[in-house]
């Protein structure tokens, strides 16, 4: 990984979001960009005449904003000791970043947290960025103050391509962890575990496989008690969905862990 992409805004999240992409970019020797999007259609009012006008004021304040967070940002990284530059994009935040990932090789953003937790950005940014892009997708828990590289990571493995596109995606980030492919009951997917793990240990990554049984539980609560029973510091799963529609796309266990998830989790489409 040589470029960290990261959603920078106002929210008190963004500092775990600059601090983990610092981190992995020391490891890496990367460089890390920060991407500022306020969406410029937000400041188009109607009228019920059909009519529409630009709420100039509202865009100026938020333009102003933005330009302090810019300099603020500048300021922050001048004494850090990793390449970095600041962008800003009037587009939606999805559409920004994902086309300021076209060239990144890991985009960083936040889960959104508890209801009520006043959460900056779209609810499903991280499910939705995956979906837009073949960059991995590192999110970060609200609550979280940077990612923790040394511990454990599991590895949501069900057999599918997606799984084995994130689990090559994470490769640079599970190096010298304990990592272990988890598979709830029995692993009806295409792709063997053990063919997972030869890959890995071409990588020089040893890891293993589990099978954990739901316990009358939900297969997303299975895999979030078994990253919570082995210590994970990062879950890493494919993004992919039950529906080719975008209202149900994210159902089951992605929607779950990108919304209500505790534990940084890395997607790849």
């Amino acid at each position: 990984m040589r470029m960290i992409l990261v959603h920078a805004d106002h929210d008190k999240a963004n500092e775990a979001r600059l601090q983990t992409a610092l981190d992995i970019a020391r490891c890496q020797r990367a460089h890390v960009t920060l991407l500022i999007a306020t969406p410029f259609q937000q400041f188009v009012a109607v009228d019920p005449f059909g009519g529409s006008y630009l709420l100039r004021e509202a865009m100026a304040k938020s333009q102003a904003e933005d330009a302090a967070l810019e300099a603020a940002l500048s300021v922050r990284l001048e004494t850090e000791d990793v390449p970095w530059d600041v962008v800003v994009a009037d587009g939606d935040i999805v559409g920004s970043l994902a086309a300021a990932a076209t060239f990144a090789d890991l985009a960083v953003v936040s889960l959104p947290g508890k209801p009520g937790s006043r959460a900056i950005g779209p609810e499903l940014l991280a499910g939705d960025l995956a979906l837009a892009t073949s960059v991995p997708v590192l999110a970060l828990p609200r609550d979280c103050e940077r990612l923790d590289l040394d511990a454990p990571a599991m590895v949501a493995w069900n057999g599918s391509p997606e799984a084995a596109n994130a689990l090559r995606a994470a490769v640079p980030l599970l190096r010298g962890r304990e990592v272990v492919l988890v598979s709830v009951g029995k692993d009806d997917g295409t792709l063997p575990a053990g063919d997972a793990l030869t890959y890995l240990s071409r990588h020089d990554i040893h890891a293993e496989a589990r099978i954990v049984d739901r316990g009358g539980v939900t297969v997303e609560e299975a895999l979030e008690k078994a990253a919570d029973a082995m210590g994970a510091g990062l879950i890493v799963m494919g993004a992919f969905g039950k529906s080719r529609l975008r209202e149900t796309l994210f159902g089951g266990v992605t929607q779950y862990l990108v919304t209500a998830g505790r534990i940084p989790l890395l997607l790849a489409h």
